[in-house]
């Protein structure tokens, strides 16, 4: 189809352009925030990173307002599961009277659609965009024109490389550490690992694998990794452990990011020993580790659960509000290890294997059942 316009095209390009710099313009005129003394405004929630992280104070916005979430990929039960967790949170009713707007999108794999994505929350007026960041330095520009148009960027998760923007998150690297001591502690005399990665260039997965890495080099053992990437998704894990089984035949200990009911399942079809495993918190593991602990299967279950969204929107409302928050967030680790394994405490035999279990944070007053949030559509909305 042929498209004409009513202008010569070198008056259409510089109408365009001018049209461009006066949007600069007006951004530029807006403010980000105020760099101000602490403590947060609710202490016990938003813990900062450190104790020489900034503090954000926002304007007051009168509410109520318009929140997006702007997720990249969702092709695993943890991101799936946030989804329908941060839907779950705009709903109830302290929270849902505070919204005027809760939008919801997940752009896959495409870093260049999750900025555009943010871009167009932002050109269209929305007063917060929360995102999980398919990549920490690539949107540097978008935390720009979000200061500039007075909108509030916060990022979970997959955080962002900059201290523009509000980070909530937990120690990410100190997680990979975790699972790293407790497999030097279960394996004195060294040995032959099978790593499962997760999302490649996400920075959660460049930061557990660090601190995996380094602890086990750290530890004076000849221990040997072989890494696979099962993009934190149990079908995904399964397949990749069960080709470095048939490649390596055994191993002495194994971690996964994610996917980790997967990984213990291809150990377990293919008939091999079942050995210290260091892992994520979905229920379906610790189910396996709950009945299987006598044939060998020693587990440590540590990990982030996606009520984690919960805090990055609560941070954004009360940013909204006015009040004062941490530029860094730093959110509590969960964490069990045998023998502490107990059906109805810390695994939930009724449940899903997908369910990620330690889904509340109770300093934020944040909690969540099963029901409440799978009863939910991970779907854009």
């Amino acid at each position: 189809m042929k498209v004409t316009t009513p202008f010569p095209q070198p008056f259409l390009i510089a109408a365009l352009c001018l049209s461009a710099l006066g949007a600069t313009s007006t951004l530029a005129r807006a403010a980000g925030p105020e760099v101000v003394a602490g403590p947060a405004a609710d202490a016990q929630c938003f813990v900062p990173w450190t104790d020489k992280t900034k503090y954000f104070k926002y304007a007051k916005k009168p509410g109520p307002y318009r929140i997006a979430l702007a997720n990249g990929f969702i092709g695993n039960t943890w991101r799936i599961q946030m989804i329908k967790t941060a839907k779950a949170y705009a709903e109830q009713p302290e929270v849902k009277k505070q919204l005027k707007e809760f939008k919801v999108v997940s752009t896959g794999d495409d870093i260049a659609a999750q900025i555009s994505a943010v871009n167009n929350f932002i050109d269209s007026g929305y007063d917060a965009v929360v995102i999980d960041a398919q990549n920490p330095t690539a949107f540097k520009g978008v935390v720009k024109r979000a200061q500039a148009a007075g909108v509030v960027l916060v990022a979970f998760d997959n955080t962002i490389d900059t201290d523009a923007a509000i980070n909530v998150n937990v120690d990410q690297e100190g997680l990979g550490k975790y699972w790293g001591d407790w497999l030097v502690k279960n394996l004195p005399k060294g040995g032959s690992i099978l790593e499962v990665r997760g999302v490649t260039g996400t920075s959660v997965d460049t930061d557990r694998h660090k601190g995996l890495q380094e602890t086990l080099k750290a530890s004076g053992q000849k221990f040997e990794t072989v890494e696979v990437v099962g993009r934190w998704d149990d079908g995904t894990a399964q397949k990749v452990s069960a080709d470095a089984l048939a490649v390596h035949k055994k191993f002495d200990g194994m971690t996964a990011q994610g996917g980790s009911t997967g990984m213990v399942r291809a150990f377990m079809d293919a008939g091999a020993p079942l050995v210290p495993a260091a892992a994520e918190t979905e229920n379906g593991f610790r189910k396996l580790c709950l009945a299987d602990q006598a044939k060998g299967l020693n587990c440590a279950s540590g990990g982030t659960g996606p009520a984690q969204v919960a805090v990055a929107i609560k941070t954004a409302l009360t940013a909204l509000n006015g009040d004062v928050v941490p530029q860094s967030i730093r959110l509590p680790l969960a964490h069990v290890e045998d023998p502490g394994f107990k059906a109805g405490d810390n695994v939930y035999p009724d449940q899903t294997d997908n369910f990620f279990v330690g889904n509340s944070f109770p300093t934020c007053g944040i909690n969540f059942t099963a029901q409440e949030i799978m009863g939910r559509s991970e779907a854009n909305q």
